[in-house]
């Protein structure tokens, strides 16, 4: 059972405990009704109830039934006591809750009307100063267990929070120490790739001229990968920096792309309106991103069909990326390719359209806005 479970078992005994004293011996202190009796009883033991639940309402019931007792109910002959011993143990009682969980503010006024309620109808001299100061230090014993709760609850959070941070840390070196395996693995055949497609000419007798530009494009193309590899886990392996810091290529990049694909074998022509080294780095990125996609789904799905780009830069940056039907790649899965383009475009603002032509083949339509205050100089490339 849960500690509150308890709390409510404990309250309740003690509820019934306090009531069962209450009723009988009001007639002793009052000049009660026997009707009237339980209800007044009642109103003395009942509010201990909302100890747990809501303090401040049981001290607020606890308090207005004290005063009403002491007010318009008759005490016994010889009876100095306004209101009877079950009904201030219940009081004190409930003040303690208020300073354990009510608001501060509150506290100070459960205080007050407390200490001007029960010392100026309690008998004796010096009531009215006693009876405050024993609730200031009953107040003040509450708020210090309360400061001393709410700590142990901070340092617990914080050791917590420590305990987070030190598994994070260790999952952090643990995808270092895989980055720097996969770091010398990759970098190691890639780079034997690289040599190979350099010296192929030079260690294969007869070679053409479209062999050897074959290898050109091959060595090409792996240098490129080789480097995006190394920028990508050369930050993984680093201590204090994020992937984002990693350097991502721009818009004045996309040319070479274009024109690395082309010696790849895809039969590709392009147009560029527009300068594209001044589109910002974010824009840039997705319009990179977007065209690599998009070249990459039409050489795997369509190999040997004529892929079109057109790259507009104007009052906003538009991109076409076309191809007619090709040779079908082989079926899979399916990927994340398009999905992936379409969030890029909306990450910037943007929009993305693709789908299959009516006539066959794959047509990529995207909208690019470029910020406030880009201005762009007229000029068309054409391969």
């Amino acid at each position: 059972m849960p500690a509150r479970f308890w709390v409510d078992v404990c309250t309740l005994i003690a509820v019934v405990t306090l009531y069962s004293v209450a009723w009988p011996t009001l007639h002793v202190t009052h000049v009660v009704t026997p009707p009237v009796q339980p209800f007044l009883a009642a109103l003395a033991a009942f509010p201990l109830l909302l100890v747990r639940v809501n303090p401040a309402l049981g001290w607020a019931v606890s308090a207005g039934a004290a005063l009403l007792i002491a007010v318009a109910v008759p005490h016994q002959p010889g009876n100095d006591l306004p209101f009877q011993v079950v009904q201030l143990l219940c009081l004190i009682a409930l003040l303690f809750a208020v300073g354990l969980r009510a608001p501060i503010p509150l506290v100070g006024v459960a205080w007050l009307a407390t200490s001007l309620l029960v010392g100026t109808a309690m008998p004796g001299e010096g009531a009215l100063l006693g009876w405050p100061l024993g609730f200031a230090a009953l107040i003040l014993f509450a708020l210090l267990i309360r400061w001393l709760v709410l700590s142990r609850r901070q340092l617990s959070a914080f050791e917590e929070e420590n305990e987070l941070e030190r598994a994070r840390r260790a999952i952090l070196e643990e995808k270092a120490r895989i980055a720097r395996d996969l770091h010398d693995v990759v970098a190691h055949h890639m780079s034997l790739v690289v040599v190979q497609a350099q010296t192929a000419p030079y260690r294969v007798e007869g070679v053409s001229a479209g062999a050897r530009a074959e290898f050109e494009s091959i060595g090409a193309t792996a240098r490129e990968a080789l480097n995006e590899i190394r920028g990508m886990l050369g930050v993984l392996r680093s201590d204090g920096q994020l992937p984002e810091h990693a350097p991502q290529p721009t818009a004045a990049e996309l040319p070479a792309l274009l024109d690395a694909t082309r010696r790849a074998g895809v039969p590709l022509t392009w147009t560029v309106e527009g300068e594209l080294a001044a589109v910002p780095e974010t824009v840039g990125l997705a319009l990179y991103r977007i065209v690599q996609e998009s070249l990459s789904n039409a050489s795997r799905h369509a190999a040997g069909a004529e892929v079109q780009v057109a790259v507009v830069c104007g009052a906003e940056l538009t991109v076409w990326i076309g191809n007619g039907p090709g040779t079908p790649g082989p079926a899979g899965n399916g990927g994340h390719g398009v999905a992936g383009m379409h969030a890029r475009a909306v990450s910037v603002g943007g929009e993305l359209v693709a789908g299959v032509r009516p006539g066959g083949g794959y047509d990529v339509r995207a909208r690019l806005p470029l910020a406030a205050g880009v201005t762009l100089t007229p000029a068309v490339a054409e391969r």
